[in-house]
């Protein structure tokens, strides 16, 4: 698992990670959201995910708010 920070949301269901270890932002859908609310993430948020791969790039799948 790798952690991030919500860079960005948006209001079509969609955002970006801002990775820990990573200087490029990753993209993430709501249906990857494994816990809690995608209208409720703010940018800021903690989160943990895992990395995908499809014909678009990279992507953040099980995306998990992290624990404060």
């Amino acid at each position: 698992m790798q952690t991030g920070t919500i860079a960005k949301v948006t209001d079509r269901g969609y955002g970006f990670i801002k990775t820990d270890d990573q200087e490029e932002d990753i993209f993430f859908h709501a249906s990857e959201l494994t816990e809690g609310d995608f209208n409720s993430l703010q940018e800021g948020d903690k989160v943990t995910f895992e990395v995908g791969e499809n014909d678009k790039g990279p992507f953040a799948q099980n995306v998990t708010p992290a624990a404060e």
